[in-house]
């Protein structure tokens, strides 16, 4: 198991990183064009809103101050997706990027829930969080059939 410094600097990562998915699942709300792809987004940022509360949570219980926002990277990333979505009439774009996005979300997820002597209210925290971070890439799939 990773020192309590150690846990509390990963969960600071997937905290930081959950804000940006957060921000963005609320950007493409605004720029999608379809109603479904509009409320999908805004029910992401949401969900994400309540992973940020839970992670803050057990982040001040590791004895380290949370983040209090996302990335650098993320803003510069949200900025570009805005752009891209002004010039463009594509969903399926915002779709795809969220795909990519949750997948390497599933993966920071694996890795720390992998680890050994998790205590079992951050693991079970951690799991549901996985769980629905995998309900989404289904649920994309399912969405980007409606542009084949």
């Amino acid at each position: 198991m990773r020192t309590k410094e150690e846990m509390g600097k990963k969960l600071n990562e997937i905290l930081e990183k959950s804000y940006d998915a957060k921000e963005g699942f609320h950007a493409a709300s605004k720029n999608a064009k379809n109603k479904k792809l509009q409320e999908y987004f805004r029910q992401k940022a949401e969900e994400r809103d309540m992973f940020i509360q839970e992670l803050r949570e057990e982040i001040t219980g590791y004895g380290q101050e949370p983040k209090e926002d996302g990335s650098v990277k993320g803003d510069m990333h949200r900025t570009w997706m805005n752009l891209k979505s002004s010039v463009s009439d594509n969903d399926e774009a915002m779709l795809e990027e969220s795909l990519r996005g949750e997948k390497a979300a599933l993966e920071d997820y694996k890795d720390i829930t992998k680890e050994k002597d998790l205590p079992p209210t951050l693991s079970s925290k951690l799991n549901r969080q996985q769980q629905n971070i995998q309900s989404s890439i289904n649920n994309v799939k399912v969405y980007e059939q409606m542009f084949d």
